[in-house]
C-alpha cells in the first residue's frame, strides 16, 4: 500500500525523502521489514525507484537539502549491501532533465549535502574523470 504510486510516479516513501520528514521514513522503512519485502524489493521499489522524471528519493532529498534523509538512505543503501555498481548509480544517476543530485544540490546550496556526496563517492574510488564528467558536464544542453 504504500509503494503505491500517485499521478507523479511518486510514493510515500520519496515524498518523505524530498520533505525531509526523518520520522516519516524510519516508519515506512520498518514497516516494510515488518512486511517482510525481500532485500530485492526493498532495494528497487524503495531506495532505486523512480518517479514519472526518473528522479529518485536521494535525489529529492539532496535537492531539499535533507541530510539527515541522506545518511539514512546510504545506510540502508549498505546495509541491503547493494553492489558498488548500484551504490555508483544512486550517486550520479541523471533525472529526466539529465540533472544529477549533485546538480540539484549545488542549485539549492546545500554545501553539507555535496560534502556528504564526495566522502562517498571517494568511498567508491570513483574514477576522477568520470566525476569530472559528471559534476561538471552533467548537463547536455
Amino acid at each position: 500500500m504504500f509503494l503505491a504510486k500517485d499521478c507523479l510516479g511518486q510514493t510515500a516513501w520519496h515524498n518523505a525523502a524530498g520533505r525531509g520528514q526523518v520520522e516519516v521514513l524510519d516508519k515506512l522503512w520498518n514497516w516494510a521489514k515488518e512486511l517482510q519485502l525481500t532485500p530485492e524489493e526493498l532495494r528497487n521499489e524503495m531506495l532505486l525507484s523512480k518517479d514519472m522524471y526518473k528522479k529518485s528519493a536521494l535525489q529529492e532529498a539532496a535537492q531539499g537539502g535533507h541530510v539527515k534523509i541522506l545518511k539514512k538512505l546510504w545506510d540502508w543503501a549498505k546495509e541491503l549491501q547493494l553492489k558498488p555498481e548500484e551504490l555508483r548509480n544512486m550517486l550520479l544517476s541523471k533525472d529526466k532533465f539529465k540533472e544529477t543530485a549533485w546538480l540539484n544540490a549545488a542549485n539549492s546550496g546545500h554545501v553539507e549535502i555535496l560534502q556528504e556526496m564526495w566522502d562517498w563517492a571517494k568511498e567508491l574510488q570513483l574514477n576522477p574523470e568520470e566525476l569530472w564528467n559528471e559534476l561538471f558536464l552533467s548537463k547536455d544542453y
